[in-house]
């Protein structure tokens, strides 16, 4: 819709570039696709704001009344999937608590969740790997689908790719174009190229042209929904979790609307006749009504009556009708986009119960979530790799991780405190210490038997604990 802010998308001088450079650019099929998810995320479009005709032939403005439920649903994706108790381990402990500081002084994981939230609202977010060249540094940045233009790809995933965000140099708009090549040798090297608001290519002091990583690892990961696309078959970029649920969307907003001004319009009218009203005079002489106020559309006047002084008018209202609509509504939209008919039923005592009712009345939102899981343990086992790499290369002393695997809190949708306390009495019987320290605190094995031995809960050989 004219005047709404469409956000930024890659400029077409950037496009231009990289095809000179010979690259096909996938975005262009998506980009359609990938525009209308974003406006029912934000909830803007003809749908939510346009012209109705009134019985005299006048046109007016109209502004549907919204949940934001794409949005809702993108959030509660997620805060499902990744929240402050997630963590990344590796077989070597030392990596382990590395990447956990790491983690921690970036801020990784408040902003990863932002991206899954964004990547599963557009079908695609990415994370990958900045350096600070002058402090030696490592970051890790954030990107959606408009940002991410994926440059060679298989049916394996995406194997280069290139960003794109908007940068200020001295309060002056500049493009930043950063690809993540394959190097000589098998390292990633990050090209950076800067266009003025010209379009024109310009170089930006502290701005390196082109950094040898030092990773064999791909120094990004692409975040995609575990929901495959059939918007654009062979694309390297994913689909939006809800855009099969658009329909519902629609009708969640409808429902809303039309209770909301069902209230509105049910509203008490007093009707009063001219004698209830004082007058004035006018500069012209002319005896005028004192109305209530302009914005008081509750009391109108009776012109030239005297008879039935005050009269009420209170239309009933259909409201039970409408919510059972909205609830109906919503339900098909939970089931739509993967989380369970009852996940939205407000009827019910909160949006998501305890763990153990889920368990048991939501078997949808639970395979839903390890499906996710799954997907979204491979983009972070990728980037903790590539950090590593690429701080080893800016001189970290770190040893080879060896294995790397996510642990997800998945309180959501099991009982972990009532999992731990089996796994608490099991320990002693068919459990060792050391492997309860290494299923729930992440520890490796040897740094759980030094744990388990220090705290006199078993032998460095996982002997049986004694209970007084």
């Amino acid at each position: 819709m004219a005047g709404v802010d469409e956000g930024y998308w890659v400029p077409e001088h950037v496009r231009g570039y990289l095809r000179r450079l010979g690259f096909r650019l996938p975005l262009e099929e998506m980009e359609g696709h990938v525009r209308a998810w974003d406006g029912w995320m934000r909830a803007v479009g003809d749908f939510y704001d346009y012209r109705d005709t009134d019985g005299f032939g006048r046109l007016y403005e109209v502004h549907r009344r919204t949940i934001m439920p794409a949005m809702r649903v993108c959030r509660e994706w997620g805060s499902l999937l990744l929240d402050e108790k997630t963590s990344v381990v590796c077989d070597e402990q030392a990596c382990t608590d590395w990447l956990e500081g790491f983690f921690a002084d970036c801020g990784f994981w408040g902003r990863a969740q932002e991206t899954v939230v964004r990547a599963y609202g557009l079908g695609t977010g990415a994370f990958a790997v900045w350096l600070d060249t002058a402090r030696r540094a490592v970051r890790v940045r954030h990107y959606d689908a408009r940002m991410v233009v994926p440059l060679t790809w298989d049916a394996e995933g995406v194997r280069e790719c290139a960003f794109v965000t908007r940068a200020y140099n001295r309060g002056r708009a500049v493009d930043q174009l950063q690809m993540h090549l394959v190097g000589p040798g098998g390292r990633y090297r990050i090209r950076t190229v800067c266009f003025d608001d010209e379009g024109a290519v310009c170089e930006v002091p502290g701005v390196a042209e082109d950094v040898d990583t030092g990773s064999a690892f791909p120094t990004f990961a692409i975040v995609r929904p575990a929901t495959p696309n059939t918007r654009v078959d062979c694309s390297p970029y994913g689909q939006s979790v809800f855009a099969d649920a658009v329909d519902a969307i629609q009708s969640v907003d409808l429902a809303f609307d039309a209770l909301i001004n069902e209230v509105d319009v049910s509203k008490m009218r007093v009707f009063l006749s001219d004698v209830m009203f004082d007058t004035s005079k006018t500069a012209d002489g002319r005896r005028v009504a004192i109305p209530f106020g302009k914005g008081d559309c509750t009391v109108f006047r009776k012109v030239m009556s005297t008879e039935d002084t005050i009269t009420e008018f209170a239309p009933a209202l259909r409201t039970e009708a409408q919510s059972r609509a909205l609830r109906l509504a919503l339900q098909v939209l939970g089931d739509l986009c993967g989380l369970g008919i009852s996940y939205f039923d407000f009827d019910d005592t909160g949006y998501v119960k305890t763990a153990t009712e889920v368990s048991s009345d939501n078997s949808a939102l639970m395979r839903n979530i390890r499906k996710n899981e799954n997907a979204l343990q491979g983009p972070l086992c990728d980037i903790s790799r590539a950090v590593m790499a690429c701080s080893r290369s800016m001189g970290a002393q770190l040893p080879d991780e060896g294995g790397v695997r996510v642990v997800f809190d998945d309180s959501i949708i099991q009982d972990t405190d009532a999992e731990k306390q089996r796994d608490m009495a099991e320990v002693g019987v068919t459990m060792h210490a050391w492997e309860y320290r290494a299923k729930w605190y992440g520890e490796d094995e040897a740094t759980a038997r030094r744990n388990a031995e220090g705290l006199g809960t078993g032998s460095a050989l996982g002997g049986k604990v004694s209970v007084a």
